[in-house]
C-alpha cells in the first residue's frame, strides 16, 4: 500500500521496514499460501502500517495546528499593542488639537486687544493733532496780536 513514508515540511516519517516485512512474508507465504493466510496477514501489516502513517500525519497536525495558535495567539498581543498605541496617538492628536484651538483663541483675543490699543492710539493721535492745531491756531493769533501791536507802535 505505501512503499516509503513521505517526508513533509516538519514532520518526522519513519521508513517503511520494507526488509524485514518482506523476509516474514516470504517465510509465512511458502507455509501458509495455500489457504490465502500469507495475503490476509500482508494486507493486516499494511494497515497497520497505514494506521501508524495516521497516526503520524495526525500528530502532525496537532503540533501544527498548535503552532497555528500560538501564532494566532502572538499576533493576536500584537495588534493589541499596535491598538492600544494607536489610541495614545489619536489621544494626543486630540489633545493638540485642543491646544491649537486655546492658541487660536488666546491670538484673536491678543489680536482684539490690539486692534483696541491701534484704535485708542489713533483716537490719541487725532485729539493730539486737534491740540496741535488749537496750539498752532492760538499761537498764530498771539503772533498777529503782537505783530499789529508792533505795527501800531512803530
Amino acid at each position: 500500500m505505501f512503499d516509503k513514508f513521505k517526508k513533509e515540511e516538519g514532520e518526522e516519517m519513519v521508513e517503511e521496514r520494507v526488509e524485514e516485512s518482506s523476509k516474514e512474508t516470504v517465510s509465512r507465504e511458502e507455509s501458509t499460501s495455500e489457504i490465502g493466510i500469507g495475503e490476509l496477514i500482508d494486507k493486516r501489516a499494511k494497515l497497520e502500517e497505514a494506521i501508524d502513517y495516521v497516526g503520524l500525519m495526525i500528530r502532525n497536525l496537532k503540533e501544527k495546528r498548535t503552532n497555528l495558535e500560538k501564532d494566532i495567539e502572538e499576533e493576536s498581543v500584537d495588534i493589541k499593542n499596535l491598538k492600544e498605541k494607536l489610541q495614545k496617538v489619536s489621544e494626543y492628536i486630540e489633545e493638540e488639537n485642543r491646544g491649537i484651538r486655546e492658541l487660536a483663541n488666546k491670538r484673536q483675543k491678543v489680536e482684539s486687544e490690539a486692534d483696541e490699543v491701534g484704535n485708542i492710539i489713533n483716537n490719541l493721535r487725532e485729539k493730539l493733532s486737534g491740540i496741535d492745531r488749537v496750539i498752532d491756531n492760538e499761537g498764530n493769533r498771539v503772533r498777529q496780536i503782537k505783530e499789529s501791536k508792533e505795527t501800531l507802535e512803530s
